[in-house]
């Protein structure tokens, strides 16, 4: 695809983040151990009111990061389209993308019936106008957890 190049569009509203962050499929969770070496891992994930959702199996890596260290930065992209403008000239070639940048710290949620609201959330982001039940073993046995966002911004390039 040939387009000119064009500056980069920076998103400070959350009503302009929001569409990229509800297009994105799978977030990417940047956190920091014990010795200050960065451990980043994708997520499946849920948001509702400025609020990512995640869970994970409820021992590991993550979860001993995380309980040490609840901060966090999130990253969603989206739209990704490859373009040039001259398709001979490597240095020519760039990337469309929209992307969002939060941070913010990790809360627990222990209670079975909020983790019932929080799956709901999860599966409402991937499959929509359909209501699911959950066994007791199951929710017991996921650790979930949310991020409330305490800073945010949002670039889109070549858009």
């Amino acid at each position: 695809m040939k387009i000119s190049r064009r500056k980069i569009t920076y998103l400070k509203k959350l009503t302009e983040v929001e569409p990229i962050i509800q297009a994105s499929k799978v977030c990417h969770v940047a956190m920091v151990d014990v010795n200050n070496m960065p451990y980043v891992l994708p997520f499946n994930f849920g948001y509702a009111n400025g609020v990512i959702y995640l869970h994970s199996a409820p021992e590991g890596r993550k979860i001993e990061i995380l309980k040490n260290n609840p901060h966090v930065s999130i990253n969603f992209t989206t739209d990704h389209d490859l373009f040039h403008i001259n398709e001979d000239m490597a240095c020519s070639y760039g990337m469309r993308y929209k992307s969002v940048l939060i941070d913010g710290v990790v809360e627990f949620i222990e209670d079975d019936e909020e983790k019932v609201k929080v799956f709901n959330i999860f599966m409402g982001n991937y499959i929509k106008n359909k209501k699911f039940t959950y066994s007791g073993p199951s929710i017991e046995s996921v650790c979930v957890f949310k991020v409330k966002m305490k800073t945010f911004i949002g670039k889109m390039y070549g858009y």
